[in-house]
């Protein structure tokens, strides 16, 4: 089960996350769904169809349990495989 104090070590693929801040002012607020993820990009379900954001550059957020958790990106900037099982 992903709790606040785990999401780092689990899947991202099915939340819904919203980016708060970034290099790149342009995307700020871009917000959908995760349908893939590599080391370094998010692929994300939006309205305006599926973008590829790297993960690196930005802080996401997202609501697990009724509570908000940003993550920057630096964090989570592994292969999947690699942070699951808390080798975060």
């Amino acid at each position: 089960m992903i709790t606040a104090d785990n999401i780092v070590s689990h899947e991202f693929i099915g939340l819904h996350t919203e980016i708060i801040q970034s290099t790149n002012p342009q995307v700020v607020g871009l917000n959908g769904r995760i349908i893939n993820e590599t080391k370094s990009m998010f692929s994300i379900n939006t309205e305006k169809g599926v973008k590829s954001i790297a993960k690196s550059t930005n802080s996401w957020k997202f609501s697990i349990g009724g509570k908000e958790i940003v993550i920057a990106g630096s964090k989570i900037t592994k292969r999947p495989f690699d942070r699951i099982g808390g080798k975060a």
